[in-house]
C-alpha cells in the first residue's frame, strides 16, 4: 500500500473566487472614496475663501489705504518693512491648473463698479495693482466633477457664496445668489 500524501494550499478556483470578491468590494468602495475626496476638497476651498476674505480685510486696514488687493500676488507680498504676507504661498500659487490647492484654483478680480482707492506706490508692499473699493474672489475646481462640483465666491461683504456654475460667469453681471 502506498502512503497517501496531502497537499496544503488553495486551488486555483478558490483563489479566483477571493479575487472576484475583492474586486467587487473595491468597485463599491471607490465611488464613496471619490465623494469623500471631493467633499474634503470643497471644505478646504471654503476655508481658503475665508482666509482670502480675512486677508483682504487685513490688507485694506493695514496696507492698502482702505482699498482691497485685486490679485492673489498682491496678497502674497509681505510688507516692505518686514512681516508676513497676507496669505500663504500655497494659496497664492493656486492660480493655475499646474498648482492647485486641494484641487481648487483661486482668483481675485476687480469687482464691477469699484473705484481706485489708493495708488499702488502707496501700499505697504509695493502692490502690482492699485487697491480698489471692492474685490471679487472665486474658487473653482481644477477638474470639475473630479476634484469638486461646487464653485465658491466671496467679496468685501465677507459672505461666502456657492453655486454649481462658475462664479466668474456670475460676476460679469455681479449677481451672486
Amino acid at each position: 500500500m502506498t502512503p497517501r500524501t496531502t497537499q496544503d494550499g488553495f486551488t486555483l478556483i478558490e483563489l479566483l473566487i477571493v479575487v472576484t470578491i475583492l474586486s467587487i468590494l473595491a468597485a463599491l468602495a471607490v465611488p464613496g472614496y471619490r465623494r469623500y475626496v471631493m467633499s474634503t476638497n470643497e471644505t478646504s476651498a471654503i476655508a481658503s475663501m475665508k482666509v482670502i476674505a480675512d486677508a483682504e480685510a487685513a490688507y485694506a486696514s493695514a496696507c492698502g489705504g482702505g482699498g482691497y488687493a485685486v490679485s492673489m500676488a498682491d496678497l502674497a507680498k509681505p510688507p516692505v518693512v518686514g512681516g508676513q504676507p497676507f496669505i500663504s504661498p500655497d494659496l497664492a500659487e493656486a492660480v493655475s491648473p499646474d498648482s492647485t490647492k486641494d484641487g481648487y484654483l483661486f482668483t481675485i478680480a476687480d469687482k464691477p463698479g469699484t473705484s481706485k482707492v489708493a495708488d499702488k506706490a502707496r501700499t505697504c508692499n509695493a502692490a502690482a495693482a492699485d487697491p480698489k473699493s471692492g474685490f471679487f474672489a472665486h474658487a473653482e475646481p481644477g477638474a470639475p466633477g473630479t476634484t469638486g462640483t461646487r464653485f465658491f465666491a466671496v467679496d468685501e461683504a465677507n459672505l461666502i457664496r456657492q453655486n454649481t456654475a462658475p462664479m466668474a460667469d456670475v460676476a460679469s453681471g455681479y449677481r451672486l445668489q
